[in-house]
């Protein structure tokens, strides 16, 4: 409960603030716009240093775009997100993600006479890039060693169901879905082997690939400027499964600052907190701060 609360206070929050500013009018047909972010963070010391660190290079590439259209009562609001970093110590002999997330978000909706209520119908996708492993020591030789973990579609997650949307604008909208189908992919090597318990992995039980789950979710999407030139994003994902532990609501919440500093150049601060008992038992944080070069189109 204390998680939900969370959740929607931070988006309550978000919705203050966003009310405060003067609803634009929308265009009708389709409309597209994209961004290309390339973050990068550095810190490198010499030999003779005596305050302590590790030299180490990171990078992060963000792509993100939307294709919405709009038709009289009818609106269809699609977006494809990028998320993936690297990061280099010097004394580490392979470099570890730092982030790893492909994802689409699709969402229609069919106004209620001149409210700001829709009929929805929408489909989230997502899923990750590139191997992941855990690390860990030899205990012979003391070098660092690395087990697969995840891989691209291991694992995935789709989830589609009707609902009830509230849209002010493209730019700030919630959905409520309370019969919400979502599936859980996974490469069934990693439920085949020996000794393997059911839902170790993500939730899958044993030799299979794929679990079924039927639930409720709330989604919302926010995105304003905070001052001149400063502009936060957010994007907050609620799900409960009937079918198992309802009170155990995963929470997927993602901000991204944006300070801009010329049409090529920003600062960027992204945060984002993942609550899913499936994958740990715990919250999972991330926060990536550098400078970006820029490219909209």
């Amino acid at each position: 409960m204390k998680k939900i609360v969370l959740a929607l206070a931070i988006l309550s929050g978000v919705s203050s603030l966003n009310a405060q500013e003067k609803e634009e009018e929308q265009k009708q047909g389709w409309t597209k716009e994209g961004n290309i972010s390339l973050l990068f963070n550095q810190s490198a010391f010499n030999e003779e240093w005596t305050g302590g660190g590790t030299s180490n290079l990171a990078g992060n590439l963000l792509f993100d775009y939307n294709l919405n259209y709009l038709k009289d009562d009818f609106t269809w609001d699609n977006r494809i997100l990028l998320d993936y970093g690297l990061t280099k110590q010097r004394s580490d002999e392979f470099a570890r993600k730092t982030s790893d997330r492909l994802e689409l978000n699709s969402i229609a909706g069919k106004q209620l006479q001149d409210s700001n209520w829709y009929y929805s119908l929408f489909l989230n996708f997502r899923t990750q890039i590139t191997k992941g492993y855990k690390f860990g020591e030899d205990a012979e030789n003391g070098q660092t060693i690395r087990t697969e973990y995840t891989n691209f579609l291991s694992p995935a997650y789709l989830q589609f169901g009707p609902g009830m949307m509230w849209k002010k604008s493209e730019n700030f909208y919630v959905n409520i879905a309370p019969a919400t189908g979502r599936m859980v992919f996974v490469d069934k090597d990693f439920t085949s082997a020996p000794g393997y318990v059911d839902g170790d992995y993500f939730g899958v039980d044993a030799n299979k690939a794929m679990r079924f789950e039927l639930g409720a979710s709330v989604s919302g999407y926010a995105k304003f400027d905070v001052i001149e030139n400063v502009t936060m994003e957010n994007l907050l994902n609620l799900y409960s499964n009937y079918l198992e532990d309802p009170k155990n609501v995963d929470i997927d919440y993602t901000m991204n600052l944006k300070m801009k500093i010329n049409d090529y150049l920003s600062t960027n601060l992204i945060f984002q907190a993942i609550y899913d008992d499936n994958a740990v038992q715990g919250f999972q944080i991330r926060e990536v701060f550098g400078l970006g070069f820029n490219y909209g189109f």
